[in-house]
């Protein structure tokens, strides 16, 4: 049985899960305006006498109550994405991830569920706030040996499943980056540095080529593609990363750089990248990935720049309600940062180069 909504979690839905009668349950939402593709709530478990393996509550996540959420999460294929991520990927990560106790889908529709670990002891960090050092080691490191997992095997009729970079999602995003500029031109162009505007407007129309050209001389593994700090939980030295929706197959530096980029302060992540690429490339080694220099993976970093980050803050930016000052703060904040990240590491330059090469 899948749940409709939350009301449909019993403590009979529960008790069937674990094997054990639960007495009583109490529900309360958690995440809003995070988990936009769900709706999450943190459940408190009542069951008498020994708990043995039963945890004391546990998190449920259902599809969003917004009817248009649901519509474009099925069209992509978001919902089954993160239900075979748990049931099919997740088995083989050695670190990061929450634990799943129940996943079921309706195919083809907006009906599933989730009972995954409670993790609201780890601290959640807003994406305006931005992540300290600290913070971001651990998640490179995290992020580094779930690459390390897929590196250069992706590429096989198994995982075809999961969407490249350079597929037909990428092009419609492509398509959309075009027609939606002029509403990103007239709401943000006074939030961005001195030839910020113009590289949004080279990039818009250009995506897929720009991922086009890292995907073909950089290997492939399982990338997250939306890894930003409001995805991640922290505790001291340990990060944890939710909502596996949007999973994709193509160069792993796509990741490093959306979450450096946008989830860091401009001045401290110029500071520390250098040694924060310098992780995620050891930790690579580590994990036993060879012939990845550093050379090779700081340069694919500053292609990278060029990449999700400034889709991700010129779609949200093109669809958001300009009366919201919150989000027109926190869309501002990302776009800056995003584009920024791309001036620093040479983006008119990798474009302009890149639409020289293009027939």
């Amino acid at each position: 049985m899948i749940p409709a909504n939350i009301n449909d979690v019993s403590p009979e839905f529960l008790s069937a899960i674990f094997d054990v009668e639960i007495e009583s349950i109490e529900a309360n939402q958690i995440g809003q305006g995070i988990g936009l593709m769900g709706d999450i709530y943190r459940v408190g478990l009542s069951i008498s006498g020994d708990r043995q393996d039963v945890p004391e509550s546990v998190v449920v996540k259902l599809p969003s109550s917004f009817e248009g959420n649901r519509t474009q999460g099925v069209a992509l294929g978001m919902f089954e994405a993160e239900i075979r991520f748990y049931d099919e990927l997740a088995p083989s990560i050695p670190v990061g991830i929450p634990k799943a106790y129940h996943t079921d889908i309706k195919p083809g529709t907006a009906d599933f569920v989730i009972v995954m670990e409670d993790l609201t002891r780890y601290e959640l960090v807003g994406q305006s706030d931005g992540m300290s050092v600290e913070q971001a080691n651990a998640a490179v490191e995290v992020m580094a040996r779930i690459h390390a997992v897929w590196w250069d095997k992706v590429t096989t009729p198994a995982l075809e499943w999961i969407p490249s970079m350079i597929s037909a999602r990428i092009e419609y995003v492509d398509q959309l980056l075009k027609e939606i500029y002029p509403v990103f031109e007239s709401g943000f162009a006074k939030y961005l540095p001195a030839g910020g505007l113009e590289l949004y407007q080279l990039f818009a129309g250009n995506y897929l080529e720009i991922n086009k050209t890292l995907a073909a001389r950089s290997p492939w593994t399982l990338a997250h593609q939306d890894y930003r700090v409001e995805n991640l939980m922290f505790a001291p030295g340990e990060a944890v990363v939710l909502d596996w929706q949007g999973i994709g197959r193509g160069p792993g530096a796509y990741d490093l750089a959306y979450l450096l980029g946008g989830s860091m302060a401009i001045d401290k992540r110029r500071e520390h990248e250098l040694a924060l690429v310098k992780t995620y490339q050891s930790t690579l080694e580590a994990s036993g990935v060879a012939g990845y220099p550093m050379e090779k993976c700081w340069d694919d970093y500053g292609h990278a720049q060029l990449m999700g980050g400034l889709a991700t803050a010129m779609v949200t930016a093109g669809t958001l309600d300009l009366s919201n000052e919150r989000g027109v703060q926190l869309v501002a904040t990302m776009a800056e940062r995003h584009i920024q990240a791309a001036l620093d590491h040479d983006g008119p330059a990798r474009l302009n180069a890149i639409l020289a090469n293009i027939p």
